[in-house]
């Protein structure tokens, strides 16, 4: 909420999560609905093609451009947990920061913010020395980029520290525990399948910060960026009807960046 009471709420998407010619993610109809693009960076998806269409259509469309970074895992989606020495990771968001820098500027934009993916997301949660390796690898890139990221997580501990803007986020369609964690996806009901139930928690967590956990307690969940998942089924229908119900009960969809 800001001063006035009135919620307003960045909306995000994982996109460009492709792969020569493999395509998973509706990037063109998510474009359109949301107002930041977590962007593969070629660790978990993506390919410089595939970066540089996104980066331009986001540009098109004035949606800001996030590096979504990855451990190097493209079998696994970078799903997978990895050990990655921590100079060696840091490294590679450098890298991953860098190649995707480049497509931004030359479509007219720039990279506005970095967030973490998939098993990386979930282990910079409580594990403070990959969150620090993060960290250090988004400095390295320059600029004071903010991270996006999980409330309480060590990863945005690491990044207020080292003096980088830190963005809460919260999931429409990821169950959470009682602790304010993401259930993890092999647990079963991890993954919020039904559209009602996706669209009816969105209006909650903007309109009163709050959501159930997967087992009946009831979690705060403050952020100021809502993620949807680009690569289920429907995402940009689903999408779409978020995004509405959003706006009729009055949250002003706004980039934090």
């Amino acid at each position: 909420m800001n001063a006035h009471g009135t919620a307003v709420l960045d909306l995000n998407a994982d996109l460009g999560e492709g792969f020569g010619r493999w395509h998973l993610t509706d990037d063109e109809a998510l474009l359109s609905v949301v107002t930041s693009a977590n962007v593969a960076c070629g660790f978990h998806a993506g390919d410089p093609s595939t970066m540089r269409r996104v980066c331009e259509r986001a540009a098109e469309r004035d949606v800001r451009i996030g590096a979504q970074v990855s451990y190097r895992d493209l079998a696994g989606f970078g799903r997978r947990a990895m050990d990655v020495p921590p100079d060696e990771l840091a490294d590679e968001i450098t890298y991953q920061i860098g190649a995707l820098r480049a497509f931004a500027r030359a479509a007219g934009s720039d990279v506005a913010y970095v967030k973490p993916h998939g098993a990386l997301y979930n282990r910079t949660v409580a594990d403070a020395e990959q969150a620090a390796a993060v960290v250090a690898g988004v400095l390295r890139a320059g600029g004071a980029l903010p991270v996006l990221g999980l409330p309480g997580s060590r990863l945005h501990e690491a990044a207020a520290g080292a003096g980088l803007p830190v963005v809460t986020e919260a999931f429409a369609d990821r169950a959470y525990t009682a602790a304010g964690t993401l259930v993890p996806r092999r647990t079963p009901g991890a993954v919020v399948l039904d559209p009602d139930a996706v669209v009816a928690r969105s209006v909650r967590m903007a309109r009163e910060a709050a959501v159930t956990s997967l087992t009946g307690e009831e979690v705060t969940v403050r952020a100021r960026s809502l993620c949807l998942h680009g690569d289920t089924p429907g995402a940009a229908d689903l999408a779409r009807r978020v995004r509405a119900a959003l706006e009729a009960a009055d949250v002003r969809l706004e980039a934090f960046a």
